[in-house]
């Protein structure tokens, strides 16, 4: 008998002889069957807390029933799926869980798209049959990023999990005993008093209402209706290849004429694209490493690696856990920033409005985004009229930032029909940009754009293979040493936190090797963020990252420094990139969190 015989199992489920190999769940046996078996605690690569006890089936010879997600096959097990008492058990457990549940589902935010509501449908529960059990909680709406309602949490332990391994942030986890325990953060504070960065990875993975992020669109439909203002929309890279997917569409499926179309028949006054200002971040970005670079070979001691500064969830986590590194990250804003800094100073000169009438407004695949745009220091257009004796309120550079799942609840609201709307262009100047912008989205996307510029800034050469593919992937932590024309520069990319953490432990320790390093918070970079559609897997991320990939290779320009608008900007308006004006405008500092 050869090793794969060994390592095969012989189990019977509803009848049918099966054979998996040793060590599957009962669950993922199933599966290979075509026996789907329900479950609310379990998700795949992030939970199996065995809590909800929805997913139980009948095995002969087990005194009770066993949790399928945890359990394993042993040879010889007969497996009943959906026997009486396994119908029986699961229509109890889930109906327990509503007892403590809040009877708001027609105004909950995850109305249609919540997994006990799901259950409770597929089990036939038609009413309640158990009191309440456990006090009420009250709800937190503090935060700009993610907000929560515990009253609507289940214990199933998936936002716990996704905290403290996929990102190692752990700002919450469970709290108290008995009916008393539920999800909470240190001293029962508001999330955002506490370490938690904002990600949204919680509200991902939350099978109900209990995590969500916080919506705007109400906010954003008063200003569309609002005649003083003019409302203008950027989206981010990540979008083109998830809008869809949230609409009902295949995951991956790019987007991006429809989005520009639906974007208008929503009402926004202009159409442009956080791109545009994704090329501006590389000859910001791109120019302040060569700087670095250039001071090291003089015998200075600049700060290196310089690390990418677009990701706020990232940003967030550095000024928490390791404030005395933040000298390592590039002063430029993110492209969401940058963009509305240029909206309200240059745009607003060239189309002659008034700054304090322009409502900018971004889509983004991004919880976190939402907390950046308030942070008191992103008044750089505000600031910057100031200096022009224009005597205005305060104002942001941003003034809403939207998640995909929020713009898709919007053009639900409309009655648009997606799949009809044609394909449409951006506005120009502010919606012209490049493949290296596109590629912002993926993991290792910033790094490649940065090189594709940095290289024939640094040379003077152009470059003859633009698709770099030792950045690409989705490795936790991937390094490359580039040739810049004789000049060697080890670089790294990670994606996730727990990844940020090595790479700034190295860094800590005077152990990098590198001269940069993008770091991106959510898996698979800005496609698998928290504002993206539920229900995250390797195989939506790698769809998207695919889509991302297309769209650059059919861009007729894929370098940022070649970007026909930006050197206009630069021309009319910023001089030249690291100049005072784009410091004023484009460029921050970063500090510790308390």
């Amino acid at each position: 008998m050869d090793s794969m015989t060994e390592s095969q199992v012989q189990i019977t489920i509803d009848g049918r002889s099966l054979s998996v190999p040793q060590g599957t769940s009962i669950l993922q046996a199933a599966k290979t069957a075509g026996i789907q078996i329900p479950t609310l605690c379990h998700l795949e690569g992030v939970c199996s807390s065995a809590s909800c006890g929805v997913c139980v089936v009948e095995v002969e010879g087990a005194k009770s029933l066993l949790r399928s997600c945890v359990q394993a096959v042993t040879p010889g097990m007969n497996i009943k799926t959906h026997s009486q008492r396994v119908m029986s058990a699961r229509k109890t457990a889930v109906e327990l869980l509503l007892a403590n549940h809040p009877e708001d589902c027609q105004t909950c935010l995850r109305n249609g798209s919540c997994e006990l509501q799901d259950m409770a449908q597929l089990l036939g529960i038609r009413s309640r049959r158990f009191p309440r059990t456990r006090p009420a909680f009250p709800p937190d709406f503090q935060g700009w990023g993610v907000q929560r309602e515990n009253d609507k949490c289940i214990l199933c332990g998936r936002c716990v999990s996704v905290c403290r391994e996929l990102q190692t942030v752990s700002a919450i986890d469970f709290v108290g005993r008995g009916i008393k325990t539920h999800v909470g953060t240190f001293m029962n504070r508001a999330l955002s008093e506490s370490v938690c960065v904002s990600c949204g990875q919680c509200t991902l993975v939350c099978p109900t209402g209990a995590l969500t992020e916080r919506d705007q669109t109400e906010e954003v439909f008063a200003l569309l209706h609002n005649p003083d203002k003019v409302v203008v929309v950027q989206t981010a890279p990540a979008i083109r290849a998830s809008l869809g997917e949230a609409l009902g569409m295949e995951s991956g499926a790019l987007v991006t004429g429809q989005m520009v179309a639906a974007l208008r028949r929503l009402g926004f006054s202009y159409v442009f694209d956080t791109q545009f200002t994704a090329d501006l971040t590389i000859m910001e970005e791109g120019s302040e490493l060569i700087q670095r670079l250039s001071a090291a070979q003089r015998g200075e001691k600049p700060l290196l690696p310089m690390i990418t500064s677009c990701s706020p969830g990232w940003i967030n986590f550095i000024e928490t856990f390791y404030p005395s590194l933040t000298g390592h990250l590039s002063t430029c804003k993110s492209p969401q920033q940058m963009f509305g800094a240029i909206a309200k100073t240059y745009w607003a000169k060239k189309m002659g409005l008034d700054p304090s009438q322009i409502a900018v407004v971004s889509i983004m695949p991004c919880t976190a985004k939402k907390f950046e745009a308030k942070r008191s220091e992103m008044r750089s257009a505000w600031q910057w009229w100031k200096e022009q004796g224009r005597a205005y309120e305060p104002f942001y550079d941003v003034d809403a930032a939207l998640t995909t799942r929020e713009l898709a609840r919007m053009v639900r609201r409309i009655g648009l029909d997606f799949t009809k709307l044609p394909q449409e262009l951006f506005d120009d100047p502010l919606g012209r940009s490049t493949g290296a912008a596109t590629i912002f989205a993926n993991t290792g996307g910033v790094m490649e754009a940065a090189v594709r510029t940095a290289y024939e800034l640094v040379t003077g050469k152009a470059l003859q293979n633009l698709e770099l593919e030792a950045l690409r992937g989705n490795q936790h932590i991937r390094t490359a040493t580039l040739d810049l024309d004789g000049k060697k520069l080890t670089v790294a990319v990670a994606h996730t936190l727990k990844n940020a953490r090595i790479i700034l432990d190295e860094i800590a320790a005077g152990t990098s090797p590198y001269a940069f390093v993008e770091i991106m918070t959510c898996p698979g970079g800005c496609v698998g963020g928290g504002g993206q559609p539920l229900g995250p897997s390797q195989e939506k991320i790698a769809h998207r990252q695919a889509s991302i990939y297309k769209e650059d290779r059919l861009l007729p320009v894929r370098k940022s420094h070649e970007n026909p608008e930006v050197q206009a900007l630069y021309r009319e308006f910023l001089e030249k990139p690291l100049g005072h004006l784009s410091h004023e405008l484009l460029h921050t500092t970063y500090r510790k969190i308390s």
